[in-house]
């Protein structure tokens, strides 16, 4: 059974394979998701948008859809790729999510959530979550949230990611919801209060394990993206401070060697299409250095050579040389 006490948010263009293996190197315990991916992605699309790396369980699927029949079959298809759990994405406000029906405008939807939650844990045995936020435009008060909760627990979810801020669906954009509505953590905290056989987890605005930490004396489990990915290496101390394992702190430098191998391999069996295969890696390790005299100058190398045609391994080393540890 996953412990959610820490985990890293689904981002967009972020949270990518390469991202999530990364991630792994640094923390063994905290949960990674995926981008989020379509049900048409998944049923209709050409890629493999499942594809994974085994190193990077617990690994959890976040899936866009609204339609309970395809969500099924998604699922089924997730169950057999070994995907630890499956998460129903109930609160991205994006108009091209909006078009598709999904994300933050299936609050107003419920008994929806609901069936699809239904169907697809009937179908499989994969727990399926639900991620949404704390409200949508003016639906917004602590009733409609906590219906919404009950109306889909009773379905069978049993895990909720609470984004502590409501939605917008128009007037703002998806970054502009990330920041300008305000957040209410006591609002999570009741919903846990008030559910308390529920595991409830809390995302938005967390910056640091010493706030996790805080969250973690209300609530179960916390979520935290942007800051993580732009201050990767705070995973290296999530097992100790959060989980509170025994074990050496990985250095940026091992990490450093690390990827290095895992790029080579990439650039070695990755067919050459323009002179961005190791970029497609080392894009997400932009951050690893920050904090440290040299970080600009790491940052620049990377930005400067690792889309170049002969990019490699040597060039995340290389990068590094440009810090002072």
């Amino acid at each position: 059974m996953i412990s959610h006490k820490l985990s890293v948010a689904p981002m967009l263009d972020w949270t990518d394979k390469h991202c999530r293996y990364f991630y792994r190197l640094m923390s063994a315990h905290t949960v990674l998701y995926t981008e989020m991916v379509t049900t048409g992605a998944i049923l209709h699309g050409k890629g493999d948008y499942l594809s994974y790396n085994n190193a990077e369980h617990p690994l959890v699927l976040q899936l866009g859809g609204s339609d309970a029949k395809a969500m099924t079959e998604c699922a089924k298809i997730a169950e057999q790729h070994g995907y630890d759990e499956i998460n129903i994405n109930v609160g991205c406000p994006s108009d091209r999510v909006q078009n598709g029906r999904f994300g933050a405008c299936l609050m107003a939807e419920p008994q929806l959530v609901a069936e699809c939650v239904s169907e697809m844990q009937a179908a499989t045995s994969v727990p399926v979550t639900v991620k949404s936020r704390i409200g949508i435009d003016d639906l917004d008060s602590y009733e409609f949230l906590h219906t919404f909760i009950e109306q889909v627990a009773l379905a069978g979810c049993e895990h909720f990611i609470i984004h502590a801020r409501k939605a917008w669906l128009s007037g703002l954009s998806p970054k502009q919801n990330r920041d300008i509505p305000p957040l209410d953590y006591a609002r999570v905290y009741q919903i846990k209060q008030d559910f308390s056989d529920l595991e409830i987890s809390i995302n938005g605005g967390i910056k640091s394990l010493i706030e996790a930490n805080n969250h973690l004396q209300h609530i179960d489990g916390v979520m935290i993206g942007r800051e993580i990915y732009n201050s990767p290496y705070m995973l290296s101390a999530v097992d100790q401070q959060i989980y509170g394992v025994e074990k050496d702190l990985i250095s940026r430098e091992q990490v450093i060697n690390l990827m290095a191998e895992y790029v080579d391999e990439y650039v070695s069996t990755t067919p050459k299409h323009g002179n961005n295969r190791a970029w497609h890696v080392l894009r997400h390790t932009l951050g690893l250095c920050n904090g440290l005299a040299g970080a600009r100058q790491y940052r620049r190398y990377l930005s400067e050579c690792a889309g170049q045609a002969d990019a490699n391994g040597n060039t995340l080393k290389e990068a590094f040389l440009r810090v002072s540890q």
